[in-house]
């Protein structure tokens, strides 16, 4: 019989960044590691090396965002949105 493994490198808590998945022990959102690769086409070792990161919790972080990826791919939205607005906001004042 097959024994599944869990890979305990994405964690949730609600006292971390509200509860959105981060790399475990850091505050470096799923979202950031996604936002990385697909708009500034970062690879895994180059965020490995920038944020002081194992190549295995990168890797970790991608696979959990190709396998949520349309709720993580909201979140980066909301978030892009948020910050236009912030942007908006600071510019009128």
């Amino acid at each position: 019989m097959a024994e599944v493994l869990a890979i305990e490198t994405i964690v949730s808590d609600p006292n971390v960044r509200g509860g959105r998945p981060v790399i475990a022990g850091t505050g470096i959102m799923v979202s950031d590691i996604a936002a990385y690769t697909n708009y500034q086409g970062m690879t895994p070792d180059e965020l490995a090396a920038q944020l002081n990161l194992t190549l295995g919790q990168v890797h970790a972080a991608l696979a959990y965002y190709y396998d949520h990826k349309a709720e993580i791919d909201a979140e980066i939205r909301a978030n892009r949105e948020e910050a236009e607005v912030l942007l908006g906001k600071l510019i009128n004042e």
